[in-house]
């Protein structure tokens, strides 16, 4: 069987060129979503700033709790979303430096410090201050000037371009202040770091600007000489054992403590990998099994007389399979050098719009392309041998007579599967209808899509006989000759108009889908926002922040006015995680209103929290309860519901003092500030002009920053799931092709007839404009039907937002996609001298 199915792909290369088409880009597509999940659980982040430090103690970066199920239980744990400080206990400090081969104990500090130009920071991205006592754990060593002494004195990495003597404002976590630059500091062999800024402050001034009393981010441990790292570090875990919650760090596992944003970075990489990667694979399988169906479909003859001449239906499958497997083997490993390649662009773009940090490096490795492969090859033989159940299964003389008549009755169990999958997909909406986070939503959201799709193809022949029916009535009406034609060809070939209706219908139901679920929720966060926001004026600055010497300004200078700090952080209440809000309470209802359905912002205070409905109904709580909030850093907080309110999508689920969450967040200053009651915006502007970097925007510039704010975040799912659209679209292509192209002798000998090249084109349109129109309705009606589903869980209302340019864009795309891919290939056969009347056998 292996001879004859080589044979075979020797004599009919054309006709695997499509299951060839969609192994490879099947195989580049896992490849690269597979990578990237390989970054989010193995990824590196490389450390810069303790490059010359080989130990850390740091305080523990996350979150640990004890998971029960069935009477077992399991820790589970979490990174924290801001950066957790350590205790400087003095007797600490001494018993590390007592370790044998401890050189030196560095405490650090890390904090936001920007230098201030009149357009905004002088440093693009990052740049963070420290006490000069810990230059040394990268190390930096002065070029020019000496160490910083005074509270008003810094030295400057060679990277900024400032020179000593300098006289600078620099904005850290209080207010905008002016330091002399009294040095120029550089690591060894080059200017600065590469991916922040660095600005040493004296240790009583960082300690200030820091913020934590008697904390530090962590301790550095120097080693004397020739010590070896590991004995070291096993000889400081003992020495720390007696202190909790206290980590030890070396080597790689420094960057996360650097770098806590692109530890943040790993754990979305693993979610967004993985429903990428589920995603994928699942459509790939669709789409290879629905290829491979195809080819067989359009091989029904060459089986029958295979079958005719002696073989056995387990060889016919065998040779089918082992086709299947030579034609994964030629396209597995090229689709899976490419979804390298594909990988690192899509990892590239994460960075540029500002998903992924650029510290969290790429990790490439053999085993996304080895896995990829597999699953090429496994689903190649399942979809082939599965496909060649039918053929293989019928006599002889039945298989000619179905190969010759193009019987199309569907076998029962395919019926029945079909059904089923129907019926799944119908649970699965009614399931994605109470689905309240963006987390538990989205997977069910595209695997609804799938399981439908998967309904279609399984039910597709009885859908495209009875949607025939009335189109091509229309179509006989219209145009009596082709539409004559066109009508009676999908009517017989159902099971191949159901072979192309199916990708079709699932690339137009995953591009909407993509598109408005991201449309749906971020239309009702904005009207939220918008709604409930009283402030007629906002105040925003660049990094790191609008201090709150500029919120108080306004209200001294600006008489009438109410003004409310915002800051936002990421908490939870026991396992759950919610964004939230710190905001300052005096005047709240003034300048906010997040539609309060139970108690009072008026009672908001230290020691409250306002929940938004979804938080309060996860977690039980009403007005009175107390609840315990974990805070970014780790911190517990036993706080009183005060209010609970409606526009959690707006507001977040969580509005907490201000005070107490600029305390726990590694940038404190507020990221906005709302104010109401300004007779003009002349008003505000004098009051701010001491504070050149802060803008005072109105209404419509704050929902332009919203739309840019919203787009950026769209620009994530549209890169993760526009591959698989793209996919999707390829293999809609790839079917309609190779529909077009096996049709050859049908087409010779319609043109024997004596059926014009004219008409044979016109027919070839109305049967694609039949398959198009049936594709679109199947697709939009999944669509429409998973988006209201969507809706109502994430925003309460069964209306999904789907503006009408991208809802024209994707009927368009569909619509283009199906005429050129068979307007083409059928071109190309006329002119190769198919279709004329000598070329019937």
């Amino acid at each position: 069987m292996l001879t004859l199915a080589l044979s075979t792909l020797r004599a009919r290369k054309g006709a695997f060129a499509g299951a060839f088409v969609a192994l490879l880009f099947a195989a580049a597509l896992v490849t690269a979503c597979g990578t990237l999940l390989d970054t989010g659980l193995r990824g590196t982040i490389p450390t810069e700033r303790y490059a010359g430090t080989p130990l850390l103690v740091t305080a523990d970066q996350e979150l640990h709790w004890t998971k029960g199920k069935k009477g077992k239980t399991k820790e589970k744990s979490k990174p924290l979303t801001e950066r957790a400080w350590a205790k400087a206990d003095p007797a600490l400090v001494k018993r590390l430096e007592a370790v044998p081969g401890v050189r030196a104990v560095v405490p650090e500090l890390t904090f936001p410090a920007h230098v201030l130009t009149d357009k905004g920071p002088l440093a693009e991205g990052a740049s963070w201050g420290h006490a000069w006592e810990s230059a040394r754990l990268t190390p930096f060593a002065l070029r020019d000037g000496r160490a910083p002494t005074g509270a008003d004195e810094i030295v400057a990495d060679a990277g900024s371009g400032l020179r000593t003597g300098a006289k600078v404002t620099v904005q850290s976590t209080g207010a905008p202040s002016v330091y002399e630059v009294v040095g120029i500091a550089a690591p060894a062999g080059r200017d600065a770091l590469a991916r922040q800024s660095t600005l040493f402050f004296s240790t009583e001034q960082a300690r200030r600007l820091a913020g934590h009393p008697g904390q530090v981010s962590a301790l550095g441990l120097l080693t004397v000489p020739g010590a070896t790292v590991s004995d070291v570090r096993a000889r400081v875990l003992e020495a720390v054992s007696g202190t909790p919650s206290l980590e030890v760090r070396s080597g790689d596992d420094r960057g996360p403590v650097e770098f806590i944003d692109a530890g943040k970075a790993r754990v979305s990489l693993i979610s967004l990998g993985g429903a990428m990667g589920g995603t994928s694979l699942l459509v790939a399988l669709l789409v290879v099994a629905g290829t491979f169906a195809l080819s067989i479909q359009q091989r029904a003859r060459e089986l029958a007389l295979l079958r005719a001449v002696g073989a056995t239906p387990r060889q016919l499958r065998r040779m089918v399979g082992r086709e299947a497997l030579v034609v994964g083997l030629l396209a597995g490993p090229p689709g899976a050098v490419a979804g390298l390649f594909l990988a690192r662009w899509m990892h590239g773009r994460f960075v540029a719009v500002g998903a992924l940090p650029d510290t969290l490096e790429l990790t490439v490795s053999a085993f996304p392309p080895v896995a990829a492969v597999l699953a090429t090859l496994l689903a190649a033989w399942g979809a082939a041998r599965v496909s060649a159940r039918g053929p293989a299964r019928m006599r002889p003389t039945e298989g000619l007579a179905a190969a010759a008549l193009g019987s199309e009755r569907p076998h029962a169990g395919r019926v029945v599967a079909g059904v089923l999958a129907a019926v799944g997909y119908v649970v699965l909406v009614v399931v994605l209808s109470g689905l309240k986070t963006d987390a538990a939503a989205t997977p069910v959201t595209f695997l609804s899509v799938i399981v439908a799709a998967a309904a279609i193809a399984l039910l597709g022949p009885s859908l495209a006989r009875s949607a025939t029916w009335v189109t091509g009535g229309i179509a006989q009406r219209i145009s009596p000759a082709s539409g004559f034609l066109a009508a009676r060809n999908t009517r017989a070939g159902a099971r191949r108009v159901a072979a192309v209706v199916t990708p079709l219908s699932l690339a137009v139901a995953m591009a909407s889908t993509i598109l408005f679920t991201q449309t749906t929720s971020s239309h009702s966060a904005g009207e939220q926002a918008a709604s409930g926001t009283r402030a007629s004026y906002v105040l925003a600055a660049s990094e790191p922040g609008v201090p709150a010497v500029a919120a108080q300004a306004v209200r001294e200078r600006v008489p009438g006015t109410t003004v409310t700090e915002v800051v936002r952080t990421t908490v939870r209440i026991g396992q759950d995680k919610f964004p939230a809000q710190g905001v300052s309470s005096p005047g709240l209802a003034r300048t906010l209103d997040p539609e309060v359905t139970a108690g009072t912002l008026a009672a908001m205070g230290d020691g409250t929290v306002a929940l938004s409905e979804l938080a309060a109904r996860t977690r039980h709580a009403r007005v009175g309860d107390r609840v315990t909030v974990t805070l970014g850093d780790g911190v517990e907080k036993d706080l009183e519901v005060s209010a609970v309110y409606e526009r959690g999508l707006g507001f977040g689920d969580l509005l907490l003092p201000h005070r107490l969450v600029a305390a726990h967040v590694d940038r404190p200053l507020s990221s906005s500030v709302l104010v109401a009651g300004a007779p003009s915006r002349s008003a505000l502007t004098t009051a701010l002009r001491p504070f050149p970097t802060v803008h005072v925007l109105d209404r419509t510039a704050v929902a332009a920053a919203r739309r840019t704010q919203e787009g950026a975040q769209a620009q994530v799912n549209y890169i993760a799931m526009g591959l698989v659209i793209a996919f999707t679209a390829i293999a809609v292509v790839n079917t309609l092709v190779m529909s077009t192209s096996a049709r050859r002798r049908e087409l010779a000998l319609l043109r024997m007839i004596g059926t014009t090249g004219r008409q044979l084109r016109a027919m070839l349109r109305w049967e694609t404009l039949t398959v198009t129109l049936l594709a679109i309705a199947l697709g939009a009606a999944v669509a429409c039907a998973t988006l209201t589903a969507y809706s109502l869980g994430m925003t309460g209302a069964a209306t999904p937002y789907a503006p009408l340019v991208p809802c024209l864009a994707v009927i368009a795309t569909a619509v283009l996609l199906a005429f050129v891919s068979t307007a083409l290939p059928a071109r190309a056969a006329q002119r190769s001298g198919a279709g004329t009347p000598t070329e019937v056998e």
